[in-house]
């Protein structure tokens, strides 16, 4: 296939609903989880999990970088922006992301320098501009993201820029999978793997999960007819009682992924403990910086005082994070928690699961306009 319209076409559509229930009726129930949150995206705006057979049930895993980046991270960046000399760079959808007490945006209302950026580079042009200011990039996402921002530090070293910042958030998705599939909690029959992040890991990361764990794996791309085609790819492979690692993302992804960016990446970054929002910490799934390039480190350079952390309790981002819960188990979706007024992470994020849900998946949403939210009138 050539043109996108291909990928969305019914009839394509039709046929792989019929080949995964035709393989279902030989497995029974399976249970797949999608560690993007590209893919949740994707199926909650298709109704893909309405078309598919009741024997297959799709769980919303960790694959959204901003869901899972922890209150802690928040926190220490609101603490950082409210030094005189201090300006906040970072991707737009982290900005209104809430901390324990405040967010970045809360913080831009009250004259704090915090910048919307659309690249890492954007951010070093504004330290090159600003040289009496101490410029500090919010580098979070996965392995997709982590090689720009590597790269954008070895260009800040070549250019002899002192006043620029990396608070390095990022996080690494095989070592969380790996978590998943040993979790007692769950009981997962294969997982849909990100596409984004394996153009640049490359498909044999995942061979770990499938020989080591017993559980299928298959890289997926964004269309209709790829979720569809990467699950039946699964149902067959339970049918069959394999455990391989699959393609189905091939126009993209490729064996060894992308060796550049995975060469730069581990150059400036180096694996370490990470928090993952919902599930703890995760032994190295995260991406600190080198200390060849540790001047870059603000966390380790910029001293700040950051309050205790305190999630929301009445927000189960992290039990949805771990495929426990769904959206509609929450009190506060869709009256105290919307994408105007959000409460965690899973509905500020266009890829969060929450916000996917709220869009594209229930129907008690009202159609014009959002629903108020008291907390906005203290």
């Amino acid at each position: 296939m050539r043109h996108i319209d291909e990928y969305r076409d019914g009839r394509a559509v039709e046929g792989l609903l019929r080949k995964i229930a035709e393989t279902t009726q030989e497995t029974g129930s399976l249970a797949f989880m999608e560690v993007c949150g590209t893919h949740t995206m994707t199926r909650a705006k298709y109704g893909l999990g309405k078309l598919l057979p009741p024997e297959v049930r799709l769980i919303s895993g960790p694959g959204c970088p901003v869901c899972v980046t922890p209150g802690s991270y928040i926190d220490r960046a609101v603490a950082i922006c409210r030094e005189d000399d201090c300006t906040i760079a970072t991707f737009g959808d982290m900005f209104r992301v809430p901390g324990s007490t405040s967010s970045l945006s809360r913080e831009k209302s009250k004259g704090a320098d915090v910048r919307v950026v659309y690249s890492p580079a954007e951010s070093l042009d504004i330290a090159r501009l600003n040289p009496g200011r101490k410029i500090i990039f919010m580098g979070i996402g996965f392995e997709t993201t982590a090689p720009t921002v590597a790269a954008t530090i070895l260009s800040a070293e070549s250019s002899r820029i002192k006043n620029w910042f990396v608070l390095s958030g990022h996080k690494t998705i095989p070592e969380v999978m790996v978590m998943l599939a040993e979790s007692p909690e769950l009981e997962i029959d294969g997982f849909l793997c990100p596409g984004h992040v394996s153009a640049i890991i490359g498909s044999r990361s995942y061979e770990r999960i499938a020989r080591g764990c017993g559980i299928p794996c298959v890289v997926a791309g964004f269309e209709p007819t790829d979720i569809l085609q990467a699950i039946w790819m699964l149902a067959r492979q339970k049918s069959e009682g394999r455990s391989l690692v699959l393609n189905q993302y091939a126009r993209v992804v490729e064996e060894a992924g992308n060796k550049k960016a995975v060469s730069t990446m581990m150059d400036v970054f180096e694996p370490a403990d990470s928090v993952w929002r919902g599930l703890g910490t995760v032994p190295g799934s995260g991406l600190s910086i080198r200390e060849k390039f540790g001047r870059f480190d603000a966390e380790k350079e910029i001293d700040v005082e950051v309050e205790e952390t305190r999630d929301d309790p009445g927000c189960i981002c992290g039990d949805m994070l771990r495929g426990i819960r769904i959206p509609p188990d929450c009190p506060l979706f869709g009256r105290e928690c919307t994408p105007a007024y959000p409460r965690g992470p899973c509905m500020v994020s266009s890829e969060g699961t929450c916000a996917a849900h709220y869009k594209y998946e229930n129907t008690e949403n009202r159609k014009i306009g959002e629903p108020e939210n008291p907390k906005m009138r203290e």
